[in-house]
């Protein structure tokens, strides 16, 4: 045999490099492809929620470190009468706007499901209002809403609706329906276009079969569009409320969380007390108070669409 066969012959037995063999291995591969993430995660994630479990359980304030008090901050904050408002106001602004945004965005999402002339248009336009950045489409509403320029109140003054100004954002009860209106107003198309895409999923056949055989309508939503589409909605919705829940930006920038502490929620209350006065621990006890009862919300929600799936 010739020298130059067995030196090609060596090359091509000779063992791939030691980063090539650990690409080749599909642990490795996925841990590199996870690492990004992963340190992504570990720095915006959660080291600030450890940091806030260690923050809840001192006296710390703006410039003080604080000393060790266990769970005192959270036994003050569960005396707070504000606290009891915000947490009652939480509870109510997520389960009104999720109800409401589920229904308008089914009964959109089902118009859209139709085939009409401009269809690709009219879908790229109800995007609108989760596209446009939150503060400004809130700066918006909350000139809508204000008492003196309002052009709510201009027109239903001119439809001889109401005789004198509104002061929507002046007033505990119409307060807190104004945050819920831009709320639902801003999450709709989330819910419209998620169940949209469901809807186009689900063999027109089914419809038609049943259809053939004398369904209604609303029996053959009932019996086969919905039963379909409901490990979708239950995806949504779970976003929806763990967005919905956790909401800031909305309420701080039209009410601020009042009047008199009317409207605040979690989010807000737990800033105001936090940044606003200077108190982290407390501001931060009040944030990990919301944790267990979306951790809840959660196991529930995932353990009903497991469900549903295997059935």
């Amino acid at each position: 045999m010739s020298i130059s066969a067995v030196s090609t012959t060596t090359l091509r037995e000779a063992p791939p490099p030691r980063r090539q063999r650990l690409l080749e291995d599909e642990r490795w591969l996925a841990f590199v492809l996870l690492a990004p993430t992963i340190v992504l995660l570990g720095m915006f994630i959660a080291y600030p929620f450890i940091r806030g479990i260690l923050l809840s359980v001192t006296s710390s304030r703006v410039g003080m470190p604080g000393d060790f008090v266990g769970l005192a901050n959270f036994y003050k904050i569960f005396n707070d009468g504000i606290f009891r408002t915000a947490v009652y106001n939480t509870f109510l602004y997520t389960g009104v706007t999720t109800v409401f945004k589920l229904g308008l965005g089914l009964w959109l999402a089902m118009l859209l499901n139709r085939n009409f002339r401009g269809k690709a248009f009219i879908r790229a336009f109800i995007l609108l209002p989760f596209i446009i950045p939150t503060v400004l489409s809130t700066f918006a509403w909350k000139w809508m809403f204000d008492p003196t320029f309002s052009v709510l109140n201009w027109l239903l003054y001119h439809l001889g609706l109401i005789t004198g100004r509104i002061n929507w954002l002046g007033d505990p009860d119409l307060a807190m329906i104004s945050i819920i209106i831009v709320n639902i107003w801003r999450g709709v198309p989330f819910f419209a276009i998620s169940l949209l895409a469901g809807l186009q999923t689900i063999s027109p056949e089914l419809n038609e079969a049943a259809a053939i055989d004398g369904a209604k309508p609303w029996q053959r939503f009932w019996h086969i569009t919905w039963p379909l589409l409901l490990p979708v909605t239950m995806v949504v919705m779970l976003f929806s409320v763990i967005q919905t829940f956790a909401d800031f930006q909305i309420v701080y920038v039209m009410t601020g969380g009042g009047p008199a502490n009317a409207t605040h929620l979690f989010a807000t209350y737990a800033y105001q007390i936090g940044i606003g006065t200077g108190l982290l621990s407390e501001g931060a006890a009040i944030s990990l108070a919301m944790f267990p009862v979306l951790l809840l919300v959660v196991i529930i929600q995932l353990l009903y669409i497991r469900r549903v799936e295997v059935r």
